[in-house]
């Protein structure tokens, strides 16, 4: 298992920020390539994804990955996770905030071991790491 690994994807744009449009693609895994426009970004598109969309993805699969280690690190077994994360761009400002939406099944777990387990993924999770600028808030729920 390597110790360390880049992964990669690539956006061609084509035109001004306003007018233009640009494709991304998933280079490393291969498996996705996304339009992306900044009307998409500003006012939301369907079917065009968004800077803040990736990013929520990236943040709730990395905090996913995150609470269901920590969670088995206990001796844990989760169910499930899932977890929504709802990535806010403020035109002229940027990215402000990411809020994690969490549900999980984890058998004989209390809710205040959960919300505990919750917090520290929160805190510890890579991509939340990544994102130290910015407000990060959970709402975790354990079903």
């Amino acid at each position: 298992m390597p110790t360390t690994l880049t992964s990669e994807a690539t956006t061609v744009w084509t035109g001004t920020l306003a007018a233009g449009s640009g494709t991304v693609t998933l280079d490393s895994s291969h498996t996705a390539e996304f339009s992306v426009n900044w009307k998409a970004r500003a006012e939301g598109v369907a079917n065009t994804t968004n800077p803040e969309e990736l990013l929520g993805a990236a943040h709730a699969s990395c905090y996913s990955m995150a609470l269901a280690n920590a969670l088995a690190s206990a001796g844990h077994t989760p169910t499930s996770i899932q977890t929504t994360a709802a990535v806010t761009f403020a035109a002229g400002k940027g990215v402000i905030g990411s809020h994690l939406l969490v549900s999980a099944k984890i058998p004989g777990l209390t809710d205040e071991e959960f919300q505990a387990f919750a917090q520290d993924a929160k805190l510890n999770c890579p991509i939340s790491k990544a994102l130290t600028g910015i407000p990060i808030t959970i709402e975790a729920e354990l079903g």
